[in-house]
């Protein structure tokens, strides 16, 4: 693809199944898109209006109270320790960064980004915004040696999947062969279901255990959508090597990219409140137990999915006989094809729906 050619926006194509499945007697229930439906919590909200007197500019860097709740929140929650102010920098929300970072960067033609096989579709949209190349691959001998950026996504979206920390060593020791820079996507690391990851944290790429205490090249990127319902807020933050913190802060300086102020306090509230997010990961997980049963006694399989917001679903046939199905019950989800050429008959179907929604779609599947 062409620099600055861009493809169709894939979710256009889902709109006869939407008419269908909106046409189901019972109503509608959307599993397509991973957009929260829970309140924003009121500590949050409370923040927000606190600091809506904010008549001057703020600052691309972020006021040093965000910085230091960063700083604090990947120690406290995340296992990272020894960071400073100047390893971190708020970000208007996690796509926005995706997108932008290999033109932060410089990349260009000639060379690679790799991003997972099942992936966030915005991976690849950064490396095509810049005339880069895109590289599908999870296993880090197939990176060739023109990669400059290195995309992991633990949790995964779509499918769940998580890195342990032999993976993320291995991928973090292939980076640094190719001076790349490599970046982990962990924007649902709060949510772990299965396995060891039922009752231990997700690692960051930045854990010491990984990394020790050098972090040249490497950063993590975290967003307060999902754990705190700020979607709408558009409230992320990335942490890391220093060097290339300081780079991506000088080019959003130029181009004017800041997070309003009153968003900033209102992140400085989501960090510093735990219990609003066990609140809400409860909630997904009521949601989880009610539709995974019910998928798998429909027919579907459930692949990796042991952590993350959305449920890696396939009955064996392709993804868009499946999503006709589902259309058929009322039930919107997201066709395996949206999120590369590796998983055609997969299907995502997401927890971000209400309650009632998700049981409605829990007693359709068990017919």
């Amino acid at each position: 693809m062409a620099r600055g050619e861009l493809p169709d926006y894939p979710w256009d194509l889902m709109a006869p199944y939407r008419d269908t499945a909106a046409a189901h007697p019972g109503g509608l229930v959307d599993l397509s898109i991973g957009s929260p439906v829970d309140e924003t919590p009121a500590v949050v909200r409370e923040a927000l209006a606190a600091a809506s007197d904010a008549h001057a500019y703020p600052t691309t860097v972020g006021t040093d109270e965000l910085r230091t709740e960063i700083v604090r929140w990947f120690a406290n929650r995340r296992g990272v320790t020894g960071l400073t102010e100047a390893n971190v920098l708020p970000t208007i929300g996690s796509k926005e960064l995706v997108a932008l970072l290999p033109f932060l960067l410089g990349l260009g033609e000639g060379d690679v980004v790799v991003h997972p096989r099942a992936a966030y579709p915005s991976y690849e949209m950064g490396a095509v915004l810049v005339g880069a190349t895109a590289m599908a691959a999870d296993d880090p001998a197939e990176w060739p040696a023109e990669t400059k950026l290195i995309w992991l996504n633990s949790p995964g979206n779509p499918d769940g999947r998580v890195l342990g920390l032999d993976e993320l060593r291995a991928a973090r020791t292939r980076a640094h062969e190719l001076g790349a820079v490599i970046v982990s996507d962990e924007c649902y690391a709060e949510l772990g279901w299965e396995g060891e990851w039922a009752e231990t944290p997700v690692p960051s790429l930045l854990d010491p255990r990984v990394i020790g205490d050098d972090r040249r090249n490497t950063l993590a990127i975290y967003s307060l959508s999902k754990q705190s319902n700020m979607a709408g807020y558009r409230a992320a933050f990335v942490a890391g090597c220093r060097g290339v913190v300081s780079r991506i802060t000088t080019v959003r300086k130029h181009a004017g990219l800041m997070v309003p102020f009153p968003l900033q306090q209102a992140m400085v509230a989501a960090l510093r409140d735990d219990r609003h997010v066990v609140e809400q990961k409860e909630r997904y997980r009521a949601r989880r137990e009610q539709l995974k049963p019910a998928l798998e006694a429909a027919g579907f399989r459930i692949d990796h999915s042991e952590a993350g917001l959305y449920l890696w679903a396939t009955e064996g046939r392709d993804a868009w006989e499946s999503i006709e199905r589902l259309a058929g019950l009322g039930i919107l989800g997201g066709p395996g094809h949206f999120y590369g050429v590796h998983f055609p008959q997969h299907v995502r179907l997401s927890l971000t729906a209400s309650d009632d929604r998700i049981a409605a779609a829990a007693a359709r599947l068990r017919g």
